[in-house]
């Protein structure tokens, strides 16, 4: 796992990258300005960002704000001492998909990539997949016809993501809660139907044949 962590504190952030790496086995890239970070995420692909709400520059919640709304779809941890309720809503809002409050041990923070990992993780078979008149990229993440970008939501791509990589196999809707949204998240069961309408109309918009199958009682699976 390729690893970006934001932290402007000196002494946390050498100590976290050196566990990270110790007692995680990831490869980390550590930063302390809030103002690389949008570029470095962008730029180059990293399984997990942890970002620090208070970067020195601009803050971790506005940077994980900016790449959610172009569409970024790794995981995100935000560290903060900020402990409100108020300031977790607006963390997760934000488009964190965990928030860890300072001081934190680092087997917990650990525990909660690892959590993580389940649920994002399929084995990575092909980077760019074809689907008839519609390539996907699963390296940087877009889905693109006859050279003309679809646009996704991050969760549509997740969603369609996980199905090219387990294509023929029938996924459950608790599988697929599970590795997307996590069983601590709000949303609903029919939170799933409803992102799997919006991205085959998005496919079929774009020329595409219905390839995700619908099976009754169950979940979903991609036939290519």
């Amino acid at each position: 796992m390729n690893i970006l962590l934001a932290e402007d504190d000196l002494v946390l952030g050498e100590l976290m990258a050196h566990l990270l790496k110790k007692k995680g086995g990831y490869k980390v890239e550590w930063l302390t300005q809030g103002d690389d970070v949008y570029d470095y995420a962008i730029e180059s692909h990293y399984d997990l960002l942890i970002l620090d709400w208070m970067l020195p520059g601009e803050e971790g919640v506005s940077i994980c704000t900016r790449l959610r709304k172009e569409g970024y779809s790794g995981a995100i941890i935000m560290l903060t001492a900020r402990d409100a309720l108020q300031d977790r809503i607006i963390g997760l809002d934000a488009g964190a998909d965990d928030y860890l409050i300072k001081p934190f041990e680092i087997d917990e923070l650990l525990a909660r990539i690892r959590a993580l990992t389940r649920r994002n993780y399929a084995p990575i078979q092909e980077q760019i997949v074809q689907i008839q008149n519609i390539t996907v990229n699963l390296t940087n993440r877009t889905v693109s016809s006859k050279e003309k970008e679809i646009l996704l939501t991050p969760r549509e791509f997740q969603l369609l993501d996980l199905l090219i990589r387990n294509k023929g196999q029938v996924l459950s809707r608790d599988v697929i809660y599970d590795r997307i949204w996590g069983y601590d998240s709000d949303a609903t069961m029919k939170t799933i139907d409803a992102t799997v309408k919006l991205l085959r109309k998005k496919l079929h918009e774009a020329g595409q044949r219905d390839i995700i199958q619908s099976i009754r009682g169950v979940g979903y699976k991609l036939e290519i």
